[in-house]
């Protein structure tokens, strides 16, 4: 039997650098390698030192710069996923593509273009090259990953989430709505077999790393069903064995941990800043913190994704194991010392304090929004400047934590229980949504292509699936720019997920130029 061939685009990221070693590593009845494995990777320094020893491995000469390598089933096109060229190069010949590639935030908030081009662009990219394939659209497999970022903040009550929920990138947030485009690209292409992959935060044991102004732009309530890198790469890898007459196939899921990866984005802080020995009451000031218009949630239904990959592994004991072994010795000594002597941990406290400020008063930081008056932003993430002076310090009137509050699903706009929807159904999902299904007529088939109309005149093509199960409505009114204010008065569907956290009397409006206070802005 002829080796599959599977194209792992995104393969230097934490989700995808899993996968493409669990994939490396799997092996046939002889003991070989089961699948031809196809990269596209940008010819930077880092890319090229990361896969230098599978190249090696393959019996493959490094090349300088751009081009085209392969040998004993290994292929690597170094070049760029926003050339279609490039992307038409890689999925020649091809079984499977599995997707995490991502130009993620806090890059992605800064330079939007390249969001687009990649997290857009290089999906249409794929879709385009593997429809052009003789049987392509048939045969190939396409296994998207998308973000959890796709649905926004969701805060208490509304803490638990399942597919089907609305769209809601938060304002400013570029990646998230780039990443829902890409998705809506896929469940309108022609492709026969695919699946969308909402992924969560992905915990990676260089804590470190994850120190950026965009750490504040989280509210401290925050519900959050995380994963690992490991299980995140597992079970996208695992996703080869489905085969092709599964239910599985043309539907989107959540993807996280499960139940034994759920915390407060507050407890989640304090766990990882006490591993270093610190205090979080000595190294920053709540008022840092948003009050709202970030993403993460609970999954009410991630479990339906495992029944099928068996992604769930790790825990966050796991994880913070993890960390602990992948801590440099110097931390360590750190860690040790600040736990030990006192006049040590207040010096080092001292010095977080300052660098941490110093962050958060950055352009892209919330104090640096306070102290510049940016509007926009304070009104996004804190509702007014007055609501960010009231936040009071630590441990006073601290919004509620427990990890199990109350919670209400949100209504879908259609009878649910029904194992067969009617014309009549689609209208009543349209309305609710505050428009119209302007086609007369429908087969029941949930891929069949339908014309419909928002509150504010659009029209557009979607499948009942796009609008109904994926809780994609009109692209138009998706952001940029953001306009929720508007659409909650007119859409009872968005509205469920507005007001929990915002007033019917605001009225704000985020223009498609909003990023131009940070745009360019490095790390």
């Amino acid at each position: 039997m002829e080796k599959e061939s599977v194209f792992l685009a995104g393969a230097s990221g934490s989700m995808g650098f899993e996968a493409f070693k669990q994939l490396w590593n799997r092996k046939d009845e002889q003991g070989n390698r089961k699948y031809n494995i196809v990269l596209l990777q940008r010819p930077s320094k880092k890319n090229k030192t990361l896969f230098k020893p599978y190249e090696k491995k393959a019996g493959i000469t490094s090349i300088e710069g751009k081009g085209i390598v392969e040998n004993n089933g290994f292929k690597i096109v170094w070049g760029d996923a926003t050339s279609y060229n490039d992307v038409e190069e890689a999925c020649k010949g091809i079984d499977w593509v599995l997707c995490p590639m991502a130009f993620i935030s806090p890059a992605a908030d800064r330079n939007p273009k390249m969001a687009k081009a990649v997290n857009t662009g290089a999906i249409k990219h794929i879709i385009k090259a593997i429809e052009s394939q003789p049987n392509g659209a048939e045969h190939i497999k396409f296994i998207y990953v998308g973000s959890v970022a796709e649905t926004g903040d969701r805060l208490q009550s509304i803490h638990v989430g399942r597919i089907g929920d609305p769209m809601k990138p938060s304002v400013f947030d570029f990646y998230a709505t780039t990443k829902i485009r890409g998705e809506r690209a896929l469940m309108e292409s022609n492709i026969k077999h695919w699946a969308s992959l909402r992924q969560t935060f992905i915990m990676i044991p260089d804590i470190m790393s994850l120190q950026d102004p965009i750490m504040f732009h989280q509210p401290l309530d925050s519900f959050m069903e995380n994963n690992t890198a490991e299980d995140a790469g597992r079970g996208l890898v695992n996703a080869l064995d489905i085969p092709d007459d599964s239910d599985f196939w043309r539907r989107a899921y959540n993807m996280g941990g499960g139940p034994s990866c759920r915390i407060t984005f507050f407890e989640f802080m304090r766990i990882t800043f006490d591993m270093i020995g610190l205090d979080y009451h000595n190294i920053m000031e709540r008022q840092w913190f948003a009050l709202r218009n970030f993403h993460m949630q609970y999954f009410e239904d991630s479990h339906v994704l495992n029944d099928y990959i068996h992604n769930w592994n790790d825990t966050l004991d796991d994880y913070i194991q993890r960390v602990h072994d992948n801590m440099p010795w110097y931390m360590k000594l750190v860690a040790k010392l600040c736990k030990k002597v006192k006049p040590f941990k207040n010096l080092v406290e001292n010095q977080t304090y300052k660098r941490l400020k110093k962050m958060a008063e950055r352009p892209d930081g919330t104090l640096g929004w306070y102290n510049n008056r940016n509007d926009m932003r304070i009104s996004a993430f804190f509702g007014s400047y007055k609501a960010f002076e009231n936040i009071p310090d630590w441990d006073v009137d601290m919004p509620q934590m427990d990890p199990e509050p109350k919670w209400h699903r949100l209504d879908h706009g259609y009878d649910e229980s029904k194992d067969q929807l009617a014309v009549n159904d689609l209208r009543e999902a349209a309305e609710f949504r505050g428009g119209t299904l302007l086609s007369t007529e429908w087969s029941g088939d949930l891929y069949e292509t339908l014309h419909w109309k928002c509150a504010f005149g659009h029209e557009f093509d979607a499948k009942p699936y796009t609008v109904i199960k994926a809780g994609i409505w009109c692209p138009e009114c998706l952001a940029p720019p953001w306009n929720y204010d508007e659409i909650a008065k007119k859409n009872k569907f968005f509205a469920q997920i507005w007001y929990p956290n915002h007033s019917k009397d605001e009225n704000n409006f985020y223009p498609e130029d909003c990023y131009k206070d940070i745009e360019g802005l490095s790390d």
